[in-house]
């Protein structure tokens, strides 16, 4: 969380003194950024519209992010985090220089992608829109908390194609070998380059921590890939300045790694980001890169893009599910008959009482598993209720019905607020929206609009 900007004076010694090591001439430069505050941007979510709509119809004062054909980078007055658009998934508030790792890792849409380190959610909804929407996101966290706040961006975002899991490396590692077209490894690191932003980082800072942190890094590598099909790629990025923990660590699992070599990123996917320092030390990572504060308009970060060497074999896995339980469908059929032009495509799954819909076949056994795909709603007697996250998927024309209120109006300020609405329309299920976004689902009946948002995210 952001809690205000550090002084130079309170960067630790033995931090100063590294930095003064690996910058040279430019340290001063460096230090000059502390005094700077942090950039703020946000992501758009392609899903829902283009970055030039978004440009157009923007209510924030907005300019580009030169690695990112979908970032922006809004004014200090705007207030992006309280605008109604943002429940309703339309951006994701991100760090600036973050956005470089779903980018460098250009997923094309029916891919088999994997985040392995994914929360709270920044790259793996990037990387979804990039997708398109299709083909199988699997974002992985390994903390549980962390891994319910996954979740819940990831329903944000209104993705389909997801399937969130709170699993170790390793755990994953023997399920899915050679299974991944690529691989997002945004390692766990002591966090140098967002002391700017973060003072917690900036306080658990130690050199044993980053020693730490480095051996931490090279055994989720490790685990990470063995999960990648040969010829695949795989984007290691850190918020770190420490060497340790990235050229250090690519360097020793290219040691251990010989089929996997660093891919040319000055040419790939039209990446340039502001004039990054190319470093080097060995092992091939001179091909790797740091993206400096003082050098451009975001944080600390470093990045790698390895590729596998070899050939995509093209085998399947054996997987199987159990088979759809008929009256739940039937169930799943007259609520889409009743209240949607289009239905959601997938895999019907029953969790409990929960319906979800996987995007393919995919191992739901011995795996702990927070959003199988998309989340449908809940099987109560007779019916099914449906659930935000399917609302949230839709588009505006996708319900029978539906209102759309002002963004800026009081009758979405109280929607968000968990009140009712006086709104005449055919009695059911209502897809709620701002501005043409959807927001969430409402219940006409009498002149009446019953409010379904979720009472966990109401504004107070």
């Amino acid at each position: 969380m952001e809690q205000g900007n550090p002084s130079a004076a309170a960067l630790p010694r033995e931090f100063r003194e590294k930095m003064k090591g690996l910058l040279g001439n430019e340290y001063e430069a460096f230090l000059e950024s502390y005094e700077r505050e942090p950039f703020r941007a946000l992501r758009v979510n392609t899903l829902k519209m283009s970055a030039a709509d978004f440009e157009s119809r923007s209510p924030f004062s907005l300019s580009p992010v030169p690695w990112c054909p979908s970032g922006f980078f809004y004014g200090r007055a705007d207030r992006p985090g309280k605008h109604p658009w943002h429940e309703a998934g339309v951006y994701y508030i991100q760090e600036p220089s973050a956005m470089a790792a779903a980018e460098l890792a250009a997923p094309r849409p029916g891919e088999r992608v994997l985040d392995l380190c994914a929360a709270p959610g920044g790259k793996t909804t990037h990387l979804a829109a990039l997708m398109e929407g299709q083909g199988l996101l699997v974002s992985n966290e390994i903390h549980p908390a962390r891994a319910k706040i996954l979740a819940s961006n990831v329903e944000r975002m209104g993705i389909a194609h997801a399937v969130v899991t709170n699993e170790t490396p390793k755990g994953l590692s023997e399920r899915f070998p050679g299974f991944f077209d690529r691989i997002v490894v945004d390692a766990p690191c002591s966090g140098e380059g967002m002391f700017r932003k973060d003072e917690q980082a900036l306080g658990q800072w130690s050199p044993e921590n980053v020693e730490r942190c480095a051996a931490r890094q090279r055994e989720i590598l490790s685990e990470a890939a063995k999960m990648l099909r040969p010829g695949g790629i795989l984007v290691y990025s850190t918020c770190t300045f420490a060497p340790e923990e990235n050229e250090g660590s690519i360097g020793a699992f290219l040691d251990s790694r010989p089929d996997f070599s660093v891919k040319e990123v000055s040419a790939y996917a039209g990446f340039s980001p502001g004039r990054p320092e190319w470093s080097g030390s060995g092992a091939g990572t001179e091909r790797t890169f740091r993206l400096w504060p003082h050098r451009l308009e975001g944080e600390g970060h470093y990045l790698a893009v390895l590729q596998r060497e070899g050939r995509a074999q093209g085998t399947e896995p054996a997987w199987k599910l159990p088979p759809a339980d008929k009256q739940v469908l039937g169930l799943y059929e007259r609520f889409a008959a009743e209240n949607l032009h289009r239905k959601p495509s997938g895999i019907p799954v029953l969790f409990g009482d929960q319906l979800y819909l996987l995007p393919c076949a995919f191992p739901l056994k011995g795996l702990k598993i927070l959003r199988a795909g998309l989340h449908v709603g809940t099987v109560k007697k007779g019916r099914l209720e449906p659930s935000h996250a399917l609302a949230l998927s839709l588009k505006a024309g996708d319900a029978l019905r539906s209102i759309s209120l002002k963004g800026d109006g009081e009758s979405v300020r109280a929607w968000l607020k968990g009140e009712a609405l006086e709104a005449e329309g055919e009695k059911g299920w209502t897809l709620v929206l701002a501005d043409g976004f959807p927001l969430g689902w409402g219940k006409q009946s009498g002149g009446i609009l019953k409010n379904h948002y979720p009472k966990g995210l109401r504004r107070g």
